[in-house]
């Protein structure tokens, strides 16, 4: 492990940074679909690198993101009930789907805010097995991720590339002030769209 962390900041790293934002939406869709990478590693880089466009990282990855997960969500929705049942026993299996069909956005949402070790991939076959919406899915999955790296993002603004650590050592604080963060905004779109039906 501490080879592969080596040889990641000293040669892969710098690599993938040279690629900037474009990069950022290119990698996202590889973590997703196939082969998984240090996505918050590679955030934390090009952040730090390039302080002026931090919110563009986190939006080009979090889009990329959405897209790459089509294939896992796909591959459940062609017919991966038996698979996903081999991977978890029945109970929990019950319990994703009456989570998916209470409240799938949520089901969906909140799995993508969370950093590793969260089994993402688990919940977006999941998500295909339960045929949630393409649209609502890939939705759920943008303002996950993108909620999530851009926490990640003005962390590392203030405390540096470290600010990874942070959050993968307190995944329940970061998701508590992401959940903070979405009731802000939600009551903000409520009350504006409140507003503008009495005004109408």
């Amino acid at each position: 492990m501490a080879r592969w962390m080596t040889k990641w900041q000293l040669v892969i790293l710098p690599a993938i940074l040279k690629f900037g934002v474009w990069g950022a939406g290119a990698v996202a869709v590889l973590d997703s679909s196939t082969i998984p990478v240090p996505m918050d590693f590679f955030i934390a880089g090009w952040v730090w690198n390039d302080h002026g466009r931090f919110w563009l990282y986190s939006l080009m990855a979090a889009a990329g993101s959405a897209l790459g997960g089509l294939l896992p969500y796909g591959l459940g929705r062609a017919g991966g009930e038996l698979f996903l049942l081999k991977r978890i026993n029945r109970d929990r299996f019950e319990r994703l789907r009456e989570r998916f069909e209470r409240q799938e956005f949520l089901a969906m949402t909140i799995p993508s805010m969370l950093p590793p070790p969260t089994p993402w991939k688990l919940f977006v076959f999941a998500a295909g097995v339960f045929e949630m919406r393409v649209g609502l899915f890939m939705l759920a999955v943008f303002c996950g991720r993108f909620l999530r790296w851009m926490i990640l993002s003005l962390l590392v603004l203030k405390l540096g590339p470290g600010a990874v650590d942070v959050v993968s050592h307190h995944a329940l604080t970061v998701l508590l002030a992401v959940a903070v963060l979405g009731a802000l905004w939600f009551a903000w779109w409520w009350m504006r769209r409140h507003r503008k039906g009495i005004a109408d």
